[in-house]
């Protein structure tokens, strides 16, 4: 093996040791003809729509790690290329920017995907969010998550802004409304009367735990200005999806995605977004959670 082959599966090997791939995440470019896996599929339309996606997404980014996989597993790269941004990605109902809500909200959930926030926080600036909006996107995670996994993607979110050259001046919250109070208007706009049920509910057992849902998920961090209702609802959908054994709180929040102006249509299509981020299984049991949401509705 020549010193210019070995550098090159040296190279191959730390994209993937990396993990690199999942959510098809790149850290340099690579020409088109690159990233074409060498069998028929190359050719097909769902190929040739998935990169064009890709590259709307994350530029020529994800061309690189698509041929990484070349030497082991090339039929991996073709999947991520043909159903998640072929199938999925390219399905009407959301936009870019609103998918890489659903995104954020699934990867930083999870806790242990660094490697492929920092692509998605990078596409979520080149569709067109803001730093701001992909920062309130991560601290909207907080009541879902807790704070550790919050605090190591904003790590990420810092390396991205440092990569990209952004100079990044972070709004801070300065309402002096008395918290609760606030809380219990926001919580009666998102979810309306059953939220309060919910409080109440907490009453008998743990009332100061009922009182922290009010101060903090919604008088502090839903009562910040600097997402929409809509938009922290998609982040909050791909969260509690990702996580997979939040049913109770999914009914809720898929509810409350409907009482802030998202459709029926657009609720389903941020779970399916969710399958190529935390697989089948979890998108699955939250399809049956929103049936039974819209059943209800409809009752």
């Amino acid at each position: 093996m020549t010193k210019s082959e070995r550098e090159t599966a040296v190279n191959r090997r730390s994209l993937l040791a990396a993990g690199a791939l999942i959510g098809a995440v790149g850290v340099s470019t690579a020409p088109a003809a690159a990233a074409a896996p060498a069998s028929a599929s190359a050719a097909s339309g769902r190929y040739a729509r998935g990169m064009a996606v890709l590259r709307q997404v994350s530029g020529d980014r994800g061309a690189e790690v698509v041929e990484s996989l070349s030497d082991i597993a090339p039929d991996l790269g073709r999947y991520i290329v043909e159903f998640a941004y072929g199938d999925v990605y390219a399905r009407p109902g959301l936009d870019l920017k609103q998918r890489q809500l659903v995104t954020i909200g699934a990867l930083a959930a999870q806790g242990d995907t660094a490697p492929q926030l920092r692509f998605h926080l990078d596409a979520a600036l080149h569709v067109g969010l803001s730093p701001v909006e992909v920062v309130e996107a991560l601290i909207h995670v907080v009541p879902f998550a807790g704070f550790p996994r919050a605090l190591n993607a904003v790590t990420v979110a810092r390396q991205v802004f440092a990569d990209r050259g952004i100079a990044f001046q972070p709004p801070v919250q300065t309402d002096e409304q008395d918290r609760y109070e606030r809380g219990v208007r926001k919580l009666v706009e998102v979810d309306g009367q059953h939220g309060l049920d919910v409080i109440e509910s907490l009453r008998d057992i743990a009332p100061d735990l009922g009182r922290y849902v009010v101060e903090f998920a919604f008088g502090d961090v839903y009562h910040r200005p600097w997402l929409t209702l809509p938009q922290r609802q998609l982040v909050t959908i791909g969260a509690l999806t990702a996580s997979g054994d939040t049913a109770p709180q999914l009914r809720v929040h898929l509810g409350a995605a409907l009482r802030v102006g998202l459709s029926r249509g657009q609720v389903v299509e941020a779970l399916i977004h969710v399958v190529p981020y935390a697989g089948f299984p979890r998108v699955l049991n939250a399809v049956t959670v929103a049936r039974g949401v819209f059943e209800e509705q409809r009752g």
